[in-house]
């Protein structure tokens, strides 16, 4: 008999090598190779094509009935979640520790129990009694929830083969258990494979809505293998920085609803609260406009989001090599509109230290930021405030061109909501002239034209 080949697992990206070494040659982090079984190999005389059993096939527009959402109480989540959850659903949610995952799904359970909802809470990194603490700090003790501390899934569905199916199941988190089914220890590729695929075939045999907490690596990415956000239906990440009062609820992949949807909350003595305007989080409040801040509306699913961007620029007197600090927003952009802004407009940032801050700790990926940072910039190097109640928004190219962007309209719409009268963007991005919901609106061509209107033309 042949000698079963070893095979090493890399607990941090999945991949599999037959040979140990350090360093995994895939996601190159050290000490994370772990030895497991081999897997059993079919030689080519097994025939499946008889002897299993026969499955039933439905047309889309059946008379089987549609499941119906269930509303968790807090509607921050129901919008990152495209309307509530789906029964029989399976979804992962990731963040930092500390962030506020486990308040959030305490706050989500106890709002679905008092209902009227059968509610199951199985922690697998506290004991009951924690919980307990922590709800009763919150003020929800009073809630119906069914709460255990477990770690075994065979104790887990067995204890739920025997009882009503529950329409909410809270597993904290995926990474503590372990099924005896399965070599290796709690949090092992394997592990939370194989855990997380026989949890989510009893969600969706039973119509019960999994919400299964995932841990995050040092990158901010779910640990284990990558397969697990596949397996499931929804992924979401709670963001937010420690520091600061907000948390953002981000979907990542969302099978029922929107991507990139989010909800946004804030961390108070109570709890997390819902923030309905979440604008008035990023935006200083202040009356008089002051040099090198601009406002930009960015877009977060279907939902505009307005928030500051701050620019500094500090002349070198010395030959010192100058720095490029940016915080909430990528620095090889940065680097990139500084130098559309040299060459395309001749201004000069080769002799002056150039910071950039987005107000609140929000973090913008949206490539509409690059005329708001723009105008920061030219108003910080020019020391003259930009219009009061103004927004900016639009992409910039190598060229030196505002390109149009997605949902101008939008973007407009909730700037007028809050006070704001004057908008520069893209020309024709608002659309026409009677749907813009700001009249005063600056179409922009270049970014020349940026420059000019705001330090005037040479």
């Amino acid at each position: 008999m042949a000698k079963p080949k070893r095979r090493y697992a890399c607990q941090a990206c999945g991949s599999v090598t037959h040979r140990w070494q350090g360093q995994c040659p895939d996601c190159a982090e050290w000490n994370t190779l772990v030895e497991e079984a081999a897997e059993t190999v079919f030689s080519a005389k097994h025939d499946l094509s008889g002897g299993g059993r026969r499955i039933d096939f439905v047309p889309l527009d059946g008379p089987v009935p549609l499941p119906v959402r269930r509303k968790t109480g807090l509607a921050e989540f129901d919008r990152a979640l495209g309307g509530g959850l789906v029964p029989g659903s399976g979804v992962l949610m990731g963040g930092d520790p500390g962030i506020g995952k486990s308040t959030l799904l305490l706050q989500t359970a106890a709002s679905i129990a008092r209902a009227g909802g059968n509610v199951v809470y199985i922690s697998g990194e506290e004991a009951a009694g924690q919980v307990r603490l922590r709800a009763e700090r919150l003020g929800l003790a009073d809630a119906p929830i069914k709460l255990a501390a477990a770690t075994s899934v065979r104790d887990i569905l067995t204890t739920l083969g025997g009882m009503d199916a529950p329409d909410l199941l809270v597993i904290d988190s995926i990474q503590t258990m372990h099924s005896d089914q399965i070599e290796g220890a709690p949090g092992t590729v394997s592990q939370v494979r194989g855990c997380a695929l026989e949890l989510i075939r009893y969600a969706k045999s039973r119509d019960c809505a999994l919400v299964m907490v995932g841990h995050v690596t040092k990158d901010g990415n779910i640990a284990g293998p990558r397969v697990l956000e596949h397996m499931v239906d929804v992924v979401m990440s709670f963001e937010g920085e420690r520091s600061h009062q907000y948390r953002v609820l981000r979907a990542l992949k969302n099978r029922f609803g929107a991507v990139d949807e989010i909800g946004v909350f804030a961390m108070e003595g109570q709890g997390l609260a819902e923030v309905a305007n979440p604008s008035s989080l990023f935006l200083s409040g202040r009356d008089e406009p002051l040099a090198g801040s601009a406002v930009f509306p960015a877009l977060e699913g279907t939902r505009p989001v307005l928030v500051e961007i701050q620019a500094l620029i500090v002349r070198l007197q010395s030959g010192a090599t100058p720095r490029r600090a940016v915080v909430g927003w990528d620095s090889g952009r940065l680097a990139m509109l500084l130098a559309v802004l040299e060459a395309r407009c001749g201004l000069n940032f080769s002799t002056a230290e150039v910071y950039l801050n987005v107000a609140g700790g929000y973090r913008i990926t949206d490539p509409a930021a690059d005329v708001a940072v723009a105008a920061a910039l030219v108003s910080a190097l020019s020391e003259r405030a930009l219009p009061p109640r103004s927004v900016w928004f639009g992409e910039v190219s190598l060229a030196g061109e505002v390109r149009p962007v997605a949902h101008g309209g939008i973007r407009l719409r909730e700037a007028a909501k809050l006070g704001f009268d004057k908008a520069g963007g893209p020309s024709g991005s608002a659309g026409k002239a009677e749907d813009r919901a700001i009249a005063d609106y600056m179409g922009l061509g270049t970014l020349l034209n940026l420059v000019d209107r705001l330090v005037g033309s040479a």
